[in-house]
C-alpha cells in the first residue's frame, strides 16, 4: 500500500455478518468504511488518496441512491452530474463487467451534456419536481436503472468479493 493512500480496515466478523445479511449489506459495508476512512465526504483532497476501485465504488454509491430516490434528474440537480459523467465511472463500471450499466451511464451523459446546464439551476422545489416533466427523456433511462438494479448491485458485491485488497483491509 502507498504511504499516502488511506487504509480503510473492516473487521472480518463485521463482514461476515454484512455478507450474511446478503449483498446490499455486503456493499455498503464497504462504501461505509471508506466514506468512515476519509471523513465522510469525498473530496478533491481524498481522492487521490483512494484506489481508483473505491472512488468507483463511491461512485456507484451516489450513482445508486440518487437514480433510485429521484432519478438521474435529481442526481444531475443535486450537482453529482460532474463526479459520474466528466470522470471515468462508466469506464470502469465496464471493466468491472457491467457492461449494461455502462451503455446506461454513457447513454445519460450524453443527456446530461444536453439538459445538464438547465437541470443543474438552483430553483424552487415547485420547479425542481417540473424538471421531471420537462426532460421526460430520462425517464426510460430511470426505469432500465430500477429494473437491472438488483442485478448490478449483486454483480459489483461479486467484484468486491473477488478483489477486496483493492477496497479495504480485512482484520480478524
Amino acid at each position: 500500500m502507498e504511504q499516502n493512500r488511506i487504509e480503510v480496515i473492516i473487521e472480518d466478523a463485521a463482514l461476515r455478518k454484512a455478507a450474511a445479511q446478503g449483498m446490499d449489506a455486503f456493499v455498503t459495508t464497504f462504501t461505509e468504511s471508506i466514506l468512515a476512512a476519509i471523513g465522510g465526504e469525498l473530496t478533491q483532497e481524498n481522492m487521490p488518496r483512494l484506489t481508483s476501485d473505491q472512488v468507483t465504488l463511491l461512485a456507484w454509491q451516489t450513482l445508486h441512491e440518487e437514480v433510485m430516490d429521484g432519478g438521474f434528474v435529481q442526481l444531475i440537480h443535486n450537482g453529482y452530474g460532474p463526479f459520474i459523467f466528466k470522470n471515468p465511472v462508466a469506464k470502469a463500471l465496464k471493466l468491472w463487467g457491467l457492461r449494461d450499466l455502462s451503455k446506461l451511464i454513457y447513454e445519460a451523459h450524453t443527456l446530461y451534456l444536453k439538459h445538464g446546464s438547465q437541470i443543474e439551476r438552483d430553483c424552487t422545489d415547485e420547479e425542481f419536481m417540473a424538471l421531471f416533466e420537462q426532460y421526460p427523456d430520462f425517464d426510460d433511462l430511470d426505469d432500465l436503472f430500477v429494473e437491472h438494479e438488483e442485478e448490478w448491485t449483486a454483480q459489483i458485491a461479486e467484484y468486491i468479493d473477488q478483489h477486496i485488497e483493492n477496497f479495504a483491509t480485512i482484520k480478524s
